[in-house]
């Protein structure tokens, strides 16, 4: 039967039980994607008492719907598009790169806001595990696998509590594992399957993450 989280804590505390029967005590670290996926990611954490730290990933939007993605960019200029959408909107390839451009931006102010003065992400080696409060498109989740893969990690999961079916199966195919607590059959967004589901500011998500 599917599940009405009540927020993103409870949500990333059931996550985080799954994600430790699943890996165990294997070392990790564990990656939320700002905004949302941040106060998941810290339950995750808790959870398998492993470091938490942030993967800034930022969606392209269509201009009249910003909420559908036409694709995600990501560090390490790391850029995907969602050809599905590219095809399905006239002019959405012609606006892409312009979209894409200010996504960057933001990705580099959004880099800065989050990890302030701590290092460089730093992934060589490890077990990278990326967490969402939930999964639509699938783009921004697959721009931060081909990220963390950049930055060299050494095996990739994807951990959320509920995804389309669509794009589980897309990231199943490109991550090395995928956690997830549920894919309804009509599953519409990310929000409906949230009784409180908030939008949070820069300063709430530095509240979660490690200090310098």
């Amino acid at each position: 039967m599917d599940r009405i989280y009540a927020n993103r804590a409870e949500a990333g505390q059931l996550l985080g039980a799954a994600v430790r029967k699943r890996l165990g005590a294997h070392p990790a670290i564990v990656l939320g994607l700002p905004r949302g996926g941040v106060p998941v990611a810290a339950a995750v954490a808790a959870a398998l008492g492993a470091p938490l730290d942030v993967l800034v990933v930022r969606k392209v939007g269509v201009p009249a719907q910003p909420e559908l993605a036409m694709g995600a960019v990501a560090p390490g200029g790391v850029t995907i598009r969602n050809e599905d959408v590219l095809a399905m909107l006239p002019g959405a390839r012609r606006q892409f790169e312009a979209v894409a451009s200010e996504e960057r931006a933001e990705l580099v102010r959004r880099e800065r806001a989050y990890r302030g003065e701590r290092p460089p992400l730093a992934l060589t080696g490890r077990v990278a595990i990326l967490v969402d409060d939930g999964v639509a498109t699938g783009a921004t989740l697959r721009a931060a696998v081909a990220a963390a893969r950049q930055l060299g990690a050494a095996r990739v999961v994807v951990a959320v509590p509920v995804a389309s079916r669509e794009a589980r199966e897309m990231l199943e195919a490109e991550a090395d594992d995928v956690i997830c607590l549920q894919t309804p059959q009509f599953f519409v967004a990310v929000g409906g399957w949230y009784a409180d589901f908030p939008q949070l500011s820069d300063a709430e998500v530095r509240e979660l993450l490690p200090g310098p």
